[in-house]
């Protein structure tokens, strides 16, 4: 699976380095929206044509331009200037080394006056991804809206201004999700795999690197027995769950909440790939079946599985057509996805084993069985394929049956493809769901705590309280005209209120849920308008 990336000469190289410095006017490797106006003003294409290069370039929808992006603007400014359509496809097909830098008009003058205050920017480094320290230091709530330079900034400094200091106060990482950190808004998208064992998870991986991964074990038993975690690096090595879930760079801190024995579980396979520049994919231990699943895991599994879902951009459940039964475990752990349905895709895997016949009623039962599990009317979306390097087996399916499988598996990685480009999007929609259900959790906390005794018998009024748990979520639902289906899980937030004295928590602080609503109404809105298109505005 080919992902877009700049092809340039040495000599182009050294040219986009230097308009990338002169135009980069805040010197943190990002052409913001209000430095591309001013600098591809130079080129004296039209405004439409502008629009469709920054939207071209800004693929990922990030509000600025690092030094890739850049440089596909300008090859884009080029083809233009030399009459050719603005597409993806025509960059594509173009002989890029060999295609010529714009004429940008009066740039050499301009260069020539800022030769002294031009920084060199190494254009083999990645400079869109410069970090800012928005945890680390107290005067990033001093930084007003205007000058963050990217939208992912932006989210950053609203959480730790205005969403942070509600979870903090109302103890919602311990109910609901761990404090977000750096990392968290910086990690590359992710893809999780989950199914039964020997459906195909780690093939279909090792399928999309072309290659196998550092650690990867295949095998028609249990092979996989923890979670791996597949990300770029410099070189091909393992790195141990206890490790890797203490570097601060990483965003798998969350995970210590599990303790060691699910660390002891948990690693990480780092290789240079150019697949794994882009996404980062979860593989984990085969779900458990028959006799099996009566052996209890020394972790909470399905625990894990829903912290990972809250941070993967994609979820595939694999199938195989011999292990089509949801076990009493596989049923928990798809539980465990609700709220994430739109992440989730199914994948019948290894589909080639069985005729055409054959295949339709397996696709048939294995619709009925998702119906039953997941409770929903609409119909999920199941690509059927075989996703290994073997070539499909014509013998069993027939010509029309080969076809279709290729049309399935082109279908699934257009909808891989497309990760990254949604990557920003998708973290948005993110931070607002965090956002609303932290409000929620702080009116549950808050009328918990108003519905204690000021003295005495708070003892068994906790106990009243924890044991009639959905009556009082009822109460809070009337009482602030909330959606049923954005609460918490009863049984959960029964299980861990029981560790806390309700009258030590907090009562309702309707400045901070006003801050969230004014972050929600307002600020997050202007965000997205201070960084769309550039030339929409």
């Amino acid at each position: 699976m080919d992902f877009p990336s700049y092809s340039t000469s040495k000599e182009q190289a050294r040219i986009y380095n230097e308009w990338f410095s002169f135009a980069d006017s805040d010197g943190d490797g990002r052409i913001t929206g209000n430095d591309a106006i001013k600098f591809f003003s130079l080129s004296n294409l039209s405004r439409p044509d502008l629009k469709q290069i920054w939207a071209i370039a800004d693929s990922k929808r990030q509000g600025f331009l690092g030094f890739g992006e850049f440089v596909t603007a300008m090859q884009l400014v080029a083809l233009a200037q030399a009459g050719n359509e603005i597409t993806q496809d025509t960059l594509a097909n173009a002989d890029l080394e060999k295609l010529n830098p714009p004429v940008m008009e009066g740039l050499d003058t301009l260069l020539s006056r800022n030769k002294a205050s031009t920084k060199k920017i190494d254009p083999e480094i990645d400079v869109n991804s410069k970090p800012q320290q928005w945890f680390s230091s107290k005067s990033a709530k001093k930084i007003p809206l205007s000058q963050v330079t990217s939208i992912i900034d932006g989210l950053k400094r609203l959480y730790v201004e205005k969403l942070k200091p509600l979870e903090v106060t109302y103890r919602f990482n311990d109910f609901v999700s761990p404090l977000l950190t750096n990392s968290d808004f910086d990690a590359k998208p992710m893809v999780m795999l989950l199914g039964q064992y020997s459906t195909g998870k780690t093939t279909f991986i090792k399928h999309l690197l072309k290659t196998s991964y550092p650690g990867a074990h295949i095998g028609p038993e249990p092979t996989t027995d923890r979670f791996v975690v597949v990300m770029s690096g410099p070189d091909e090595r393992t790195i141990p769950g206890n490790t890797i879930a203490v570097q601060a760079d990483m965003a798998f801190s969350g995970l210590t909440m599990f303790g060691t024995a699910f660390l002891s579980k948990f690693e990480c396979s780092q290789m240079p790939n150019p697949l794994l520049e882009h996404i980062t994919f979860v593989d984990s231990p085969g779900v458990l079946s028959g006799e099996k699943q009566r052996t209890q895991r020394s972790y909470d599994f399905t625990g894990v599985t829903s912290w990972f879902a809250a941070k993967c951009d994609l979820i595939l459940l694999l199938f195989d057509p011999h292990k089509l039964d949801i076990s009493d475990e596989f049923k928990r752990v798809i539980g465990s996805l609700r709220g994430h349905d739109d992440k989730i895709r199914v994948v019948l895997n290894k589909s080639d084993q069985v005729d055409t016949q054959q295949l339709m009623r397996v696709y048939g039962a294995l619709m009925w069985s998702l119906g039953k599990v997941l409770n929903t009317p609409e119909v999920m979306r199941v690509y059927i394929g075989s996703f290994n390097d073997k070539p499909i087996n014509e013998a069993a399916v027939g010509p029309l049956g080969k076809e279709l499988f290729e049309r399935e598996q082109d279908d699934l990685l257009s909808d891989l493809k497309d990760i990254p480009k949604k990557a920003c999007d998708r973290r948005i929609n993110e931070f607002v769901k965090r956002a609303r259900a932290a409000k929620i959790h702080s009116y549950i906390i808050s009328h918990l705590r108003n519905e204690m005794p000021a003295m005495l018998g708070k003892a068994k009024a906790q106990q009243r309280l924890i044991d009639n748990l959905e009556d009082e979520f009822a109460k809070v639902q009337r009482e602030y005209h909330l959606p049923a289906g954005d609460f918490p899980n009863v049984e959960h937030f029964r299980e861990i209120l029981g560790g806390y004295s309700i009258d030590k928590f907090e009562k309702l602080k309707p400045k901070m849920i006003q801050a969230v609503d004014d972050m929600l109404a307002y600020d997050i809105p202007e965000l997205l308008r201070n960084f769309r298109n550039p030339y929409e505005r």
